[in-house]
């Protein structure tokens, strides 16, 4: 991937990672703000509530007082023995104080008077007659018998002396649905109250069941909405009725879609704007980076001279800057370079010519004072000195023309002239022109062996050329096996190429040998101009090939030569 992709990508996955953090952001804030704000609607209904049932029982309490106080609760106190005539007293009594519960019992726990339920008339309440004090006991919640079913009711008892008992005023108002729409209003907010836990809607069961198995305050969350469940209790922690309050979340799943339409819509339109801007922005981040990559692609090419344009001051300016002073150190150190190697070169040339030509000379020169010597001396000789001396002369002379002829031969290497060739047929070729020498009497025995491809590939080549070169690597194998030994040349076709392998068994190099094998007039032999592999070297360059070498010592040394098919 390239460095502008990267940029693009990068800068357009940012934009789209913000606006996706934020929209998560803001949507968390808003459930959070969302469920405080439920969280104090709900406390502030209950408190209401509790504020209204305090008012209410406080108003029984007063009511009810009235009662105990009035002369027809005096009148039945005094005359107990008849209470058949006080039968429908308490349904007056409670009309008066708009009560909807009120009961008259005497000392005996025997009802004088019921407004809820005449007809219980003489039925027994003895929970009145427990040894309770009633006034500090307050208003209390309790389930109040009725005719069809019975019904919740704040309820508050006072007592009237009547002879040597206590005439019981039990009374107070019902705690149903028209008490808690007496509430104030609250949108999204909705109030139940459940006396009976068996029969309950499906939706409220668990909750209301559950509290009814521990009774405590539970609030459950649904994603329509939040109901918190509040015990209400009657005399002795019993559990009276059950408030639910449900919160709807509707407004919150509102604003929760409205939050993720509005953060798509900004998502796209962020998405597109990051591509437009990160397409911008890479092209012009990346413009001077590309124009230094394609100057660096030049100077890898040979290009030593190209320069960077510099358009910035910022990192990439300086980035190009030191590029364009890189290029510049390069090129000196290129001249000084190729001005130490030509000096070293010439050095070198000058050193074998001088190593070459001085073997060849000494004899020329020890010849031709033989022959002055003999001149002087013995004159009856001179013919036959001059004879032998010529004849020297003529070896040495010829053997200096040989070293010549090598050096101009490298000097002049002439480009290849290329048509297809079998390489099989010109190792064939080469083998059979060294057959003679190979066998040739005294010699030690050097065994060759031929691994030959069979439908090797043709090569586009200069068959000359690669004759010599191949010459050359089998002299030099030769060469290295003095005591004998095996000489394997090997051919295999590659991936859209032909190697050609030459190997000894002699004893081998070292790393720093191989390193140095191709260089001109180096050698290892005690007698050579140490072009041979140097030749072999420009006929493959030349080819557009490679050559390698594979050696250790005591190993045995391979060439590998790989040309193109």
């Amino acid at each position: 991937m390239s460095f502008r992709a990267k940029v693009f990508l990068s800068i357009t996955g940012t934009v789209v990672l913000a606006v996706w953090i934020v929209a998560g952001v803001v949507s968390t804030t808003v459930t959070k703000s969302f469920e405080r704000r439920e969280a104090q609607r709900t406390a502030t209904l209950v408190s209401q509530f509790r504020r209204e049932f305090d008012r209410r029982g406080a108003d029984v309490v007063r009511r009810i007082e009235a009662i105990a106080n009035s002369d027809a609760v005096l009148r039945i106190g005094v005359n107990l023995s008849d209470t058949a005539q006080y039968y429908s007293e308490a349904q007056t009594l409670a009309r008066e104080q708009s009560l909807d519960f009120l009961e008259l019992v005497a000392p005996d726990g025997s009802i004088i008077s019921s407004a809820e339920w005449p007809a219980r008339f003489g039925y027994k309440e003895n929970w009145l007659t427990q040894p309770v004090d009633w006034k500090a006991q307050g208003i209390f919640l309790r389930l109040e018998a009725l005719a069809d079913r019975p019904a919740l009711g704040l309820i508050t008892v006072r007592t009237v002396k009547a002879g040597d008992g206590l005439l019981y005023i039990a009374g107070g108002q019902r705690l149903d649905k028209d008490f808690l729409d007496s509430l104030p209003a609250t949108e999204g907010l909705r109030l139940q109250l459940f006396t009976d836990f068996e029969f309950m809607p499906a939706v409220a069961a668990p909750l209301i069941q559950e509290v009814a198995r521990q009774p405590r305050e539970i609030t459950r969350t649904t994603s329509d909405a939040t109901t918190t469940a509040i015990p209400l209790f009657g005399r002795d922690r019993q559990l009276m009725a059950v408030l639910l309050v449900e919160n709807s979340r509707a407004e919150l799943a509102s604003l929760k879609n409205y939050i993720q339409s509005t953060a798509l819509i900004v998502g796209f339109a962020g998405v597109l704007l990051a591509l437009a801007l990160s397409f911008w922005t890479a092209s012009r981040v990346t413009r001077p980076l590309r124009q230094l990559a394609s100057s660096v692609r030049e100077v890898s090419g040979g290009k030593w001279d190209t320069r960077a344009a510099i358009e910035s001051r910022d990192e990439v300016g300086q980035l190009a800057q030191d590029f364009n002073r890189m290029t510049e150190q390069l090129v000196e150190q290129r001249d000084r370079m190729i001005q130490a190697e030509r000096v070293a070169a010439w050095r070198e040339l000058a050193r074998r010519l001088a190593h070459e030509l001085k073997n060849p000379l000494f004899p020329l020169q020890i010849t031709i004072e033989n022959l002055q010597r003999a001149r002087q001396v013995s004159p009856e000789q001179f013919d036959e000195v001059f004879r032998e001396s010529t004849s020297t002369l003529l070896a040495e002379l010829d053997h200096l023309k040989t070293i010549v002829g090598r050096f101009s031969d490298f000097a002049k290497m002439p480009a290849p002239q290329v048509e297809p060739m079998d390489l099989n047929q010109i190792v064939n070729d080469v083998v059979k022109l060294f057959e003679a020498q190979i066998n040739a009497p005294g010699r030690p025995r050097v065994e060759t062996t031929l691994h030959l491809a069979d439908n090797l590939s043709l090569v586009s080549a200069d068959p000359d050329q690669i004759r010599r070169a191949l010459r050359n690597l089998v002299l030099n194998a030769l060469d290295a096996m003095p005591q004998g030994g095996t000489l394997a040349i090997r051919t295999q076709n590659l991936d859209g190429k032909v190697a050609l392998e030459v190997s000894d068994s002699g004893e081998g190099l070292t790393p720093e040998e191989c390193e140095r094998l191709f260089t001109p007039y180096y050698t290892t032999k005690q007698h050579g101009t140490g072009l041979g592999l140097a030749i072999v070297q420009s006929v493959v360059s030349d080819h557009k090939g490679t050559i390698s070498v594979q050696s250790e010592p005591g190993k045995g040394t391979t060439f590998r030569i790989e040309l193109k098919a």
